[in-house]
């Protein structure tokens, strides 16, 4: 028994648990405040995609099979197929039963519907994938077909990261929504709710929490606050996370309090506090902290508290105990390689910093808090997490969420990293900041780094200024290249149809794109349409941006996605074929030395960039002298200094390295090397090498520091960062 259930609402992704419940149970813990989680979404997916739920699906679509589409018929005919495929397809996806691989990739054991019929050629589309990985995308591709049969026979709201998304989506109005909710509930609600009154059952929580991120979980969440006030009406339902943070800020319509009774906004921590309090009748409503509730049927907002949030390095490490581990879904339902990671294996989830250290793009909600108060924790506090999740999950793979990773905090989390000796995976995203230079990159694969995502958004010099992004193209080209170099994957997200934004501009963005991918400097990117949202500073001030026309209206509801006119700019949405084709094909080395106007049904400008400016920014690199309070790092194994044969041995991981040097140098550069081991406390900086140096060997640092010994020797592991 737990008096507090938090529950991460169907569906958001089925290869890792949504970690929001996760981070307040943790957060939870270290008030000793018991709490249980559950993820109601993977346990609706692997109670749908089951032998017995298979065949409840066939039976509640046999009805209506008639005025099915042909697809749907053929998926109905091979019914047994299914029947007899889908557990150990489910198993195989779960990491189970990995020699089902081999069977897979023969074509002859899955059934086959129109998802595959897109698949002429898995050697293009996987290049190199192992078999494995080819098996897990058949598979997810199997498990697609069975999406589509039950999207067009049961249930048009089923989506595998999502439910109900279009009534939620610019919902300035509840109407839309209320009504759905009137509905009987449908096949999937009825799965989502038998599985809910299960675990309340067994539970018996006086409090259910939802955390509700996106548009698609709010329609569930809703649909079990219905059934928990009709069949539970004694517990009480609170919801928060990303969509009521971004969407219900300005809520007026009462009728969301017929499916729930609090709502609030922001970083939950201190509100769940302020709401448990006022529950126990510790405090009165007065002290509740940006809190939602129906008084007296009008919509009533609570601020008063005067507590402060809770600081980053009193969260407490998330805490997954509850949570199927094992039973997530690695799926591979793009071969884009970044998308690849949000689907594909078990991740611990941590954040390095609170809020956007940059906070200042136009296109951002920056005005909101969880954008605009930024605040980091210490390296330390990380890695302690870090320790501590690998030993509870026995996962050493993590991924950062944050909003964009300050590249000082990821370097002291590598260095802490190397420093314990942890053996870890991690990924993040972050800003293509100038400060990722080679051997800070370097650095960040040392410690376990595997990939990056950034935004080169428009990929225009003009409307990366008029967005304050705060780069250039020439520098997004450098850092990207640093990355690469390190053997850490960059992914790159794009935006078209920034207000001004023309075709030639458009275009030349594609160019500047195609250029990267054949410099090699790229590996992943994806194009999103531009947005405008309520609390962005285009939102806010649209005049400024050339932008007419705004609606909707200030609703009762949902505010915040904006539709908008843009008189300035180009018909942006003709672009978004070709632009997504074209992307593709880059991915896999396709079409590089193709003219753009081939990715296009309509005639296109012709790009004004030069064909090779992403190469000539590559070639203006400069290299400068480090800053006196840089530290040296030695990121390979022992050196030691031979004076037989004036040599210094350099004993890497793959090989051992000899390089001809003499004594006085030699034996100056095996001290300094073992001195660098990320082990040691304090690492020297580039002032103490340069003291050093000048009373054991020469006077003048700045000629060694440039000689090519020491270009050797910083190529095969010395950095400074």
């Amino acid at each position: 028994m737990s008096d507090i259930l938090l529950i991460s609402p169907p569906f958001t992704q089925l290869n890792t648990p949504y970690p929001a419940t996760a981070y307040l149970k943790g957060f939870l813990q270290t008030r000793e405040i018991d709490s249980a989680q559950l993820d109601l979404g993977i346990e609706t997916i692997l109670a749908l995609f089951s032998k017995e739920g298979i065949r409840n699906l066939f039976e509640a679509a046999s009805p209506t099979m008639a005025m099915a589409s042909d697809n749907s018929k053929r998926i109905f005919a091979l019914r047994e197929l299914y029947l007899k495929t889908i557990e150990p397809a489910i198993h195989f996806l779960q990491d189970q039963d990995p020699t089902l691989a081999h069977l897979i990739c023969e074509r002859n054991y899955l059934p086959e519907a129109s998802r595959f019929d897109a698949l002429e050629d898995p050697e293009w589309a996987f290049g190199t994938m192992g078999i494995r990985d080819q098996a897990r995308h058949l598979a997810s591709l199997y498990l697609e077909d069975l999406s589509d049969f039950i999207v067009e026979m049961v249930d048009p709201f089923f989506g595998f990261s999502r439910y109900a998304e279009t009534l939620s989506l610019s919902a300035s109005s509840f109407d839309e929504l209320y009504d759905a909710l009137q509905a009987s509930p449908s096949y999937l609600v009825q799965i989502m709710t038998s599985l809910l009154a299960e675990r309340l059952s067994h539970h018996r929580p006086s409090l259910v929490c939802f955390s509700v991120p996106f548009p698609g979980n709010l329609f569930s969440t809703l649909a079990c606050g219905k059934w928990i006030k009709d069949h539970c009406p004694e517990i009480t339902i609170a919801i928060g996370g990303g969509y009521p943070n971004t969407e219900l800020r300005s809520l007026t319509d009462p009728r969301i309090f017929q499916f729930l009774d609090i709502i609030t906004l922001d970083d939950g921590e201190r509100p769940l506090l302020s709401v448990l309090d006022y529950l126990e009748g510790k405090t009165g409503v007065e002290s509740l902290k940006r809190t939602f509730l129906l008084q007296e049927g009008r919509v009533a907002y609570y601020n008063d508290s005067k507590e402060s949030d809770i600081r980053q390095e009193e969260l407490g490490t998330p805490d997954y105990d509850g949570l199927p581990l094992k039973k997530y879904l690695s799926v591979i339902q793009l071969t884009n390689p970044m998308h690849r990671l949000w689907s594909d294996g078990r991740w611990n989830k941590l954040t390095m910093a609170h809020g956007c250290y940059w906070g200042k793009c136009t296109f951002c909600d920056i005005s909101l808090p969880y954008i605009h108060l930024y605040e980091g924790s210490s390296a330390k506090i990380i890695a302690d997490r870090m320790e501590e999740l690998v030993c509870k999950t026995g996962e050493t793979g993590f991924h950062f969420v944050d909003e964009a990773a300050p590249p000082s905090l990821m370097k002291a989390v590598a260095l802490e990293i190397l420093r314990r000796n942890l053996v870890v995976s991690w990924w993040t995203n972050i800003r293509f900041e100038k400060a990722f230079t080679p051997d800070l990159c370097r650095l960040l694969a040392a410690s376990g780094c595997i990939a990056v995502s950034g935004g080169l958004e428009v990929a225009s010099d003009r409307l990366l200024a008029l967005i304050a992004k705060g780069v250039t193209i020439r520098q997004v080209s450098q850092v990207t290249e640093s990355f690469t170099q390190a053997g850490i994957m960059v992914h790159a997200y794009l935006m078209y149809g920034f207000p001004t934004q023309t075709d030639q501009e458009t275009i030349d963005s594609l160019e500047v794109v195609r250029q990267m991918f054949q410099q090699g400097i790229l590996q992943s990117a994806f194009w999103h349409r531009f947005a405008m949202t309520a609390h962005s500073p285009v939102g806010l001030d649209p005049a400024s941006f050339g932008v007419t026309n705004l609606s909707p209206q200030l609703g009762t509801f949902a505010n915040n996605d904006l539709i908008h006119e843009d008189p300035a700019g180009a018909e942006h949405e003709q672009y978004s074929e070709g632009l997504n084709k074209s992307l593709y094909n880059f991915m896999h080395g396709v079409g590089l030395d193709f003219p753009l106007q081939d990715w296009f049904e309509q005639k296109i400008p012709q790009t004004s960039h030069a064909p090779d400016l992403v190469a000539a920014h590559l070639e203006s690199r400069e290299e400068k002298m480090p800053a006196a309070n840089q530290l040296v790092v030695w990121l390979e194994g022992p050196v030691s200094y031979e004076s037989a044969s004036s040599e210094l041995l350099f004993h890497l991981q793959k090989e051992t390295v000899a390089v001809e040097c003499e004594a006085p140098i030699g034996v100056w550069l095996e001290w300094l090397l073992a001195e660098a081991s990320p082990g040691r406390i304090p690492l020297l900086s580039i002032n103490q090498v340069q003291a050093s140096w000048e009373a054991h060997v020469d006077s003048d640092f700045m000629a060694f520091w440039t000689n090519d010994l020491l270009a050797i020797v910083r190529q095969l592991g010395l950095v400074v960062v």
